[in-house]
């Protein structure tokens, strides 16, 4: 920002409020409904005025220090990077690890959170992605109610601890993702519509009229947005939050304008979709009509895995359950849903057994451990990063945390914080018992991962083999290379048995109450659990609940 700018295409006046002392300056009116004024002195504390109107934070602030109802500052726009050799490993090789900074550390901040990076990559973690940082009221939050989008949480350190966080994170060869939401933004603090129309009454969202991709004024201030965090920001992807529910009826869908954007970019970046229909289009080529993203998020195993493993059925599992939705899942054979499994290139699905909506969305934020066996627990984390596609794990999930991620929000708006409650119970009527309420502060704390899990039975066990797990799928090839034709996959119902084969590797567990017996796969055996399977005349022994890997390496 060497200038101040901003789009105001009804108004007939435009002020830049300035404080300490407080004093005003005319905007000067440029084309396309935008106004420009010098810009103030790094470090002031500013605001817009309409047309005599109220004070207003700047719709492009980039730090709002005393919360999004109040003003903006001017942040210094250069910073020291440090990372002009960084090169991120693939996406189709990565492995990403989601955390919400707020809970990752006791102290929920982004540098104290890039303290515990070389964790991440003694696991074996790529990629880490962050959800969302953009500017929300009160301290606590998930962040997909924000309203300053190019604002950084002040809470968690503002705009120049994420600055700290990417550069670090490249210093150690990690790759930084964001999660973006251009769906809708929170009802509390949203001032976009007093300076222009930014929204729609011919869509409709959950969240209320949906955001009007047809102007290209609109366009313009959400695609800025994303080249801020990939430009200036050194962010080596973004994760588009529901894209199902972006509505564009242009000729050109603003995620492949987007998509064409980023690509030119000097820094390479990534885009990945969160969408619930498994659009083929998104992922797909622009030579192909596609939109040319990079990948979206395939909750279809992570469903399939759930049910089967657990037993519930309710809800958006209603329709999963057997073993062979998890086979259909991973080879993208038939449907589920009807709807499409995902396309040939593994590379292309972002798949987990656990996520921030999947644990956070339940009644009281269990994780997938707290509701299955320590063996189950460990064949779903086996399925998955044995797959074809992209693995991503949730915070703590690799240790076992006890740790619940549950909802939580710090509204200051007594009526909408009443909402939210009212809501929450609403939506989990049928649930026995009291349950978290999202304005509490311990519902938070709940939360926040304890690290010293890690040193103690049965989450040090568990520790070890997701590191093992991860270190086969560094080491063979074959495991990162996206093929779904070249996997074979099995299924046995009578004794709830899966058999995964991807070149060398061969995965048998079983979900079964009984021991199983199996021919025994070719090679060594590598990782098994609960203890090394027996052997009998050719024939391996697999435990109730158990499952191992072999690896043939002649």
């Amino acid at each position: 920002m060497t200038n101040f700018q901003v789009w105001a295409p009804n108004a007939k006046q435009v002020e830049l409020i300035l404080y300490e002392p407080e004093r005003r300056i005319t905007a000067e009116p440029r084309a396309d409904g935008l106004w420009s004024a010098p810009a103030p002195p790094v470090g002031t504390h500013y605001a817009v005025s309409l047309d005599g109107g109220p004070a207003r934070p700047d719709p492009r602030s980039r730090l709002q220090p005393s919360g999004v109802h109040g003003p903006s500052q001017w942040i210094d726009p250069v910073y020291p990077w440090t990372d002009a050799s960084f090169r991120a490993v693939p996406l189709g090789r990565g492995v990403i690890y989601e955390l919400h900074v707020g809970t990752f550390t006791r102290q929920g901040t982004l540098d104290s959170a890039l303290e515990r990076l070389d964790e991440l990559i003694a696991l074996g973690i790529t990629h880490v992605e962050l959800m969302p940082l953009n500017a929300f009221p009160g301290r606590r939050g998930w962040g997909y109610d924000g309203v300053n989008l190019f604002a950084v949480h002040t809470v968690y350190g503002g705009i120049d601890a994420l600055r700290r966080f990417v550069d670090g994170a490249h210093s150690k060869g990690l790759s930084v993702i964001l999660d973006v939401v251009y769906n809708h933004l929170g009802p509390d603090g949203n001032y976009l519509s007093e300076f222009a129309p930014f929204f729609t009454e011919r869509h409709k969202t959950p969240w209320g009229p949906a955001i009007d991709f047809s102007s290209p004024g609109v366009r313009r201030f959400f695609l800025d947005n994303a080249l801020y965090w990939l430009r200036d920001c050194h962010l080596d992807g973004l994760r588009l939050d529901a894209t199902h529910a972006i509505y564009d009826d242009s000729p050109k869908h603003i995620l492949s304008e987007l998509a064409d954007e980023v690509r030119a970019l000097e820094r390479p970046a990534v885009l990945i979709a969160e969408n619930e229909d498994n659009e083929p289009r998104l992922v797909l080529p622009k030579n192909k009509g596609g939109d040319g993203l990079d990948g979206f998020w395939f909750d279809d195993l992570h469903h399939a895995i759930h049910a089967a493993f657990t037993g519930e059925q309710q809800g958006y599992y209603a329709k999963y359950g057997s073993l062979a939705d998890i086979e259909t899942a991973l080879v993208g054979k038939g449907t589920i849903h009807d709807r499409p499994m995902g396309p040939p290139d593994g590379t292309r699905c972002i798949a987990c057994i656990q996520n921030h909506d999947q644990i956070g969305n339940r009644a009281r934020g269990e994780r997938l451990g707290q509701l299955t066996s320590a063996g189950r627990m460990r064949f779903a984390a086996a399925l998955m990063l044995t797959s074809p596609f992209v693995p991503l794990l949730f915070e703590g999930e690799e240790w076992g945390a006890y740790s619940p991620f549950q909802y939580f929000t710090d509204h200051e708006n007594p009526e909408l914080a009443k909402a939210v409650q009212e809501g929450r119970r609403a939506e989990h009527a049928s649930v026995v018992g009291e349950l978290p309420d999202p304005q509490a502060a311990a519902t938070m704390e709940r939360s926040v991962l304890d690290w010293s899990e890690r040193e103690r039975s049965p989450h040090r066990e568990m520790l070890v083999w997701y590191r093992s797990l991860l270190g086969l799928r560094h080491q063979l090839p074959e495991l990162t290379d996206g093929r779904r034709d070249a996997m074979q996959v099995a299924v046995d119902h009578d004794t709830k048995t899966i058999t995964l084969r991807r070149g060398r590797l061969t995965l048998v567990g079983t979900i079964g109450d009984a021991v199983v017996r199996i021919p025994t796969p070719p090679g060594r055996l590598e990782l098994s659990w609960p203890e090394p399977p027996r052997r009998e005349n050719g024939v391996t022994l697999l435990a109730r609940e158990g499952c191992a890997i072999w690896v043939n390496r002649s």
